[in-house]
């Protein structure tokens, strides 16, 4: 007898699957999650580096963003903006390289801005940060859920002179609020900690120096978070990863250890390096800032009264604790990449355009300012009128469209009956000839007959 065939739906693995998939759900709904476009400004024309840098940033910013987006060299901004409602996506990051060779990125707020300029003064592909780590971290468990967002020095501290900062306040806010914004809230009271996989660290430099008051200096660094357990020796721990190799199948350059050489198993635990024959200098234990508590994952069994209080009255341990359900994990994080240095040079009221909000090298006085607000209050008073008077117009053209389709069905209709007069008079009137010729020609063609004699 035949076997029966077991199907595999490969499109609905997501479903089925379990772990980080489920645990990215836990974040927020997706109707309320932020979504993202990664943009090249002239595909052709920024080269292959910032191409590729784009394409990290996506892999970087998913799973919120469209990370198989395939621009065009006739694609404009406004397609993009145009599509951007439609689609929910709610920040445009805009790479674009200047005629001098700069390559800038803007982080855009659609649909009404603000608008964050930068320039990208220094930055390094994920696959030259994977080169330069000794164990690199590789994988797709980790872009199943959005990383967590780091923010360090984004607010300047309170002088001691009460000096007025060279960047303003509302722009550190503004700039904080744009960047949180990117990616979705994480709840700690029901996000479970499992999901969170990746850590994106923007760090800015505050320098003390006279020169560098009004520079903005953003760091980007981009990381995957590991984890193993501590209080174990080393000896257990290879022993656990060896059974983990054996029971996924793997074929790796290490195995079990060699345990020829020992009489005893009890002398590898004791000492690893009895194996190898040499001493590790990597038996250092973590250290204790790098260590959290992880409540484990697994079904726990339901106690009745009795057992639950017992195990309040039950001796706490040397640490402290006595919840038998926690697991101390060691952290450690494994860069991935990109980087990126950040020189904010202006902020936009708009999206990619509008009023010029704070400006790295050009410095206004109060009036001066008061007189471009003026200006831009003309702007927009003369904008808001075009478009009225264009909807008024559109308004009657419609109207006058409307009663010339009406008086030329009018003049249809009466031409019609005329046409329909017409014919009638005409066609009785050529049936009535046609019947008086036909009997003068029926008596011209008569013949008498005479007799005779």
């Amino acid at each position: 007898m035949a076997r029966r065939r077991t199907k595999s739906r490969t499109h609905l693995a997501g479903r089925k699957a379990s772990g980080p998939i489920q645990a990215s759900s836990a974040h927020v709904s997706m109707g309320r999650d932020p979504k993202s476009m990664v943009i090249r400004i002239g595909a052709g024309e920024v080269g292959p580096s910032v191409s590729q840098l784009a394409k990290d940033v996506r892999s970087m910013m998913e799973p919120g963003t469209a990370s198989r987006l395939k621009e065009r060299k006739s694609n404009r901004l406004r397609d993009y903006v145009t599509m951007a409602g439609p689609l929910g996506v709610s920040h445009l990051l805009l790479f674009s390289r200047s005629e001098s060779g700069n390559t800038n990125l803007r982080v855009a707020v659609t649909p009404r801005g603000p608008t964050l300029h930068f320039r990208i003064e220094k930055y390094s592909l994920c696959k030259d940060v994977q080169k330069a780590a000794k164990h690199p971290k590789g994988g797709a468990k980790e872009f199943l859920s959005p990383p967590l967002l780091v923010m360090n020095n984004f607010t300047t501290p309170i002088s001691e002179n009460n000096s007025q900062p060279a960047v303003p306040k509302h722009l550190e806010q503004l700039t904080t609020s744009i960047f949180q914004s990117l990616f979705p809230p994480i709840s700690p009271q029901t996000t479970p900690l499992t999901s969170i996989r990746r850590v994106l660290l923007l760090n800015r430099e505050i320098t003390s120096s006279k020169d560098e008051e009004g520079e903005y200096v953003l760091n980007l660094r981009h990381y995957a978070i590991t984890t193993k357990p501590t209080g174990l020796s080393r000896g257990i721990r290879r022993l656990n990863a060896a059974e983990q190799m054996l029971a996924s199948r793997e074929k790796r350059g290490k195995g079990l250890p060699n345990l020829g050489k020992l009489e005893d198993v009890a002398d590898y635990l004791l000492d690893p390096a009895a194996a190898t024959g040499y001493a590790s200098t990597s038996e250092s234990e973590v250290e204790t800032d790098a260590e959290v508590e992880v409540l484990e994952n697994g079904t726990r069994k339901i106690l009745n009264a009795k057992q639950r209080e017992a195990m309040r009255n039950a001796p706490e341990s040397i640490d402290g604790s006595t919840r038998s359900n926690v697991e101390k994990r060691a952290v450690r994080l494994i860069e991935l990449g990109p980087r990126m240095r950040l020189r904010m040079t202006k902020v936009e009221e708009g999206l990619c355009n509008g009023k010029i909000i704070w400006h790295e090298y050009l410095h206004k006085t109060k009036e001066e300012v008061k007189k471009l607000d003026k200006v831009w209050e003309e702007r927009r008073a003369e904008k808001e009128r075009r478009k009225k008077e264009q909807k008024d117009n559109v308004e009657r053209k419609r109207r006058e469209r409307k009663g010339s389709d009406k008086a030329t069905e009018k003049e249809v209709g009466e031409d019609e009956m005329d046409e329909d007069l017409n014919d009638w008079d005409s066609e009785d009137i050529d049936s009535d000839g046609a019947n008086e010729d036909m009997e003068v020609d029926q008596v011209g063609r008569g013949r008498l007959e005479v007799p005779k004699g």
